[in-house]
């Protein structure tokens, strides 16, 4: 039987978020700064700090009840958010600081011992600095090539083009799920199923779509997937890394130290098994707990009624932007997350920011770590607006207005 969605509830999901319920500058806050960091739900702030109150221990290691407690909570931890992206096994989840370390994990250790000169990483022209920088490091190291795949005028990929550069040379592709800067969605299950046809493998980054909707490796059939946790409503510092299990299995490990071995001697060392082999030293004990229980927030309500409020927005937010005139949209695709990247023609960026953040509203301004397309477009950078689920028309508006506010000092 067919069911109707009923409308999302904003105010309560909102009621969860205390960092909210404040001003700045003499305004209530008007946070629409997602796509950088999102706010965490009291439900994430008590996890942490009951962990760090009754469970402070190190893991793994200890024989007594307050190490068998975090240990317990941290493999569970380890196991919630395998199950949350539908990974095969908790074993084939690597803890990380965020995004950008499980991409430097994979380009370090896999692209060291796979990629040879003549070989082709190829990553969109719309890559967060963190999807190209760290393939360049390794390519100057292996003699490989990092080539951009094309972005069209309107901020998508340009799959003509991309399957053109298509070829047995190609050893990997690393696309984003969904731009930081412009908010386009890439088709990324066709992307990693024409990675595949050549024999590449194909990295996807979800730090941008990981708080949208729900995500399954297994569908996709990526052999790597990294995403952060301050992204999706879990504190900052920790992040994960899905591989497949062969691929895992046969790389190097990225650091050394404990928890990573096996066995040491000066003779020589055995590493540990999946997943410790990667996670050397001290993990992040209290980020894995908190972002577990970002996982519990995301699954407390339905996310597509949470896409569709988001999409509410953006479709209000961008209507009412371009009646108002004077700042050009940037990032035009029909398939996008609630991001409104704009500019301005009659100031910078950064001084439409900081008269937004004089009235409270919270937004971001520059290239967003994404200079390669900025330069593309010819523009110094944007004004980045970007939405989630605990925000409202309310905000919308305040946001309108602001502009309005900023047009009249600064045209």
């Amino acid at each position: 039987m067919e069911t109707t969605l009923t409308q999302f509830d904003v105010a309560s999901v909102r009621a969860q978020f205390p960092i909210l319920q404040q001003e700045v500058n003499g305004h209530p806050l008007v946070y629409l700064d997602n796509a950088a960091t999102t706010q965490k739900p009291e439900s994430v702030i008590a996890a942490i700090a009951n962990y760090y109150r009754y469970d402070n221990s190190n893991v793994h290691r200890g024989a007594h009840a307050l190490s068998d407690r975090a240990t317990e909570k941290f493999e569970g931890a380890r196991a919630q958010v395998a199950q949350f992206i539908n990974a095969p096994a908790k074993e084939q989840l690597l803890w990380t600081r965020g995004t950008t370390e499980g991409i430097n994990v994979v380009a370090a250790s896999w692209g060291r011992a796979h990629l040879k000169p003549g070989d082709r990483v190829l990553v969109s022209a719309m890559e967060h600095h963190s999807n190209i920088v760290p393939w360049q490091m390794v390519a100057e190291a292996t003699g490989a090539t990092v080539e951009p795949i094309a972005v069209s005028a309107d901020g998508t990929i340009d799959i003509a083009a991309f399957t053109a550069q298509l070829d047995t040379r190609v050893k990997m592709v690393a696309i984003g799920h969904v731009s930081n800067a412009l908010g386009s969605v890439n088709p990324v299950a066709d992307i990693v199923a024409l990675a595949h046809s050549v024999g590449a493998c194909a990295l996807i980054d979800a730090a941008q779509s990981i708080a949208h909707w729900p995500i399954d490796v297994q569908a996709l059939d990526c052999d790597f997937l990294v995403f952060s946790g301050h992204k999706m409503f879990g504190p900052t510092g920790i992040g994960a890394l899905y591989g497949k299990r062969e691929l895992l299995e046969a790389m190097p490990p990225y650091q050394g130290g404990g928890e990573m071995i096996e066995s040491v001697s000066f003779a020589g060392t055995v590493y540990n098994q999946l997943p410790y082999k990667f996670e050397a030293g001290t993990p992040n004990i209290a980020g894995a707990i908190g972002l577990a229980a970002a996982v519990d927030f995301l699954q407390s309500f339905d996310r597509a009624q949470a896409d569709a409020h988001e999409q509410q927005l953006l479709k209000s937010a961008e209507q009412q932007l371009q009646a108002l005139g004077g700042y050009p949209l940037v990032g035009t695709s029909a398939n996008k997350v609630a991001v409104m990247s704009f500019t301005c023609d009659f100031a910078h960026p950064q001084d439409v920011g900081m008269i937004l953040d004089q009235q409270g509203v919270a937004v971001r301004t520059g290239n967003h770590c994404a200079q390669p397309i900025m330069d593309q477009f010819g523009i110094p950078g944007t004004v980045r607006a970007s939405f989630s689920l605990y925000n409202n028309e309310d905000d919308v508006a305040k946001l309108i207005a602001a502009l309005t506010k900023a047009k009249m000092f600064l045209a």
